[in-house]
């Protein structure tokens, strides 16, 4: 969806609120549960359950991407993958997309298009569009999105639901975000599959709902990484969850990067962020869904161990510090 280089050159305060909005929204596709679209004072959507799952993420241009490192339309797709994320988390499909643009009035029409391009293509990975959002002036490009979702007749997935004896499981990739991190901070743009993987996560969708009918009692996505998320359910169940390293696999390609770089494959796999997998527990005896990998139990107590014991450094992402 590239603007033809006699566009280059506009600014979004050249095209206008209205003629941004039109511009990103006019002749994309909706899901069918779009009632009233983008246009109106709000979007309508269809809410079969009766309930209606809502998150919201803000990515700050210096703070969550940089242009040197990624295409707008990369930061696109990864602004609405890590919302999607959430709803996945809960158990439950996305069904439609808000968007709130912060951006100075010099910024191109060509990047505002190649930004939007991006949301469109991840939020069509599952079906849904852009439903409505807001657009004003600020120094710094902010990016802040909604997501929507619907949790189909079954119950919601929470932190809190982990009991003792339950098996703790991931699904989707870890490590791969924080190697490509680390590969960019060292002024490299290869290996290509490890920097992409930082630039554009790859959150399983479909493992959440899948998840939530195999049974599972607890979720959350590895936004700030595997230990510090499982930290959560840990603290929401009241419940300890020891990880099994020896069940935790550290991919030969990371093992590679990190030895190139001097770091540790295994620490990014289980503190790094931003690969958007996710990690659950399941009640023991019981199946695993596909594409779920047991990696630790649960147990009475508190907080979130290695192999038994506490685990060195930080376990993860947080702001402010």
């Amino acid at each position: 969806m590239g603007p033809d280089s006699s566009q280059d050159a506009q600014t979004v305060s050249q095209l206008g609120e209205f003629g941004l909005i039109d511009r990103v929204t006019a002749g994309r596709p909706q899901s069918p549960g779009t009632l009233i679209g983008p246009g109106d004072d709000a979007a309508v959507l269809a809410a079969p359950d009766g309930r209606v799952v809502a998150a919201t993420d803000v990515l700050v241009e210096g703070v969550h991407f940089r242009f040197d490192w990624s295409t707008p339309e990369q930061v696109g797709r990864k602004a609405v993958a890590v919302n999607l994320s959430d709803i996945a988390a809960m158990g439950a499909v996305p069904t439609g997309l808000l968007v709130g643009l912060a951006c100075s009035p010099d910024l191109p029409t060509n990047v505002a298009d190649e930004l939007s391009a991006g949301m469109w293509e991840e939020a069509q990975r599952v079906g849904i569009g852009i439903v409505g959002g807001d657009m004003v002036s600020a120094t710094s490009l902010t990016i802040s999105i909604t997501a929507l979702g619907d949790l189909q007749g079954r119950e919601p997935v929470t932190r809190s639901g982990a009991r003792p004896g339950d098996v703790v499981a991931v699904a989707g990739r870890l490590g791969w975000s924080a190697a490509g991190l680390a590969v960019l901070g060292r002024g490299f743009r290869s290996p290509v599959a490890v920097v992409g993987a930082h630039r554009v996560p790859e959150p399983p969708y479909a493992a959440g709902p899948q998840a939530a009918v195999a049974g599972a009692t607890s979720m959350v996505d590895t936004s700030d990484g595997l230990l510090a998320d499982l930290g959560h359910i840990a603290e929401a169940s009241q419940v300890a969850i020891d990880v099994r390293t020896e069940q935790v696999e550290v991919p030969q390609r990371l093992t590679e990067v990190a030895s190139a770089l001097g770091a540790d494959a295994r620490h990014w796999v289980l503190t790094g962020g931003e690969d958007q997998a996710l990690a659950a527990t399941f009640p023991p005896g019981r199946p695993l869904p596909e594409g779920w990998h047991a990696i630790g139990v649960v147990a009475e107590g508190a907080g979130v161990t290695v192999d038994g014991g506490e685990y060195e450094g930080p376990a993860g992402w947080e702001h402010w510090r």
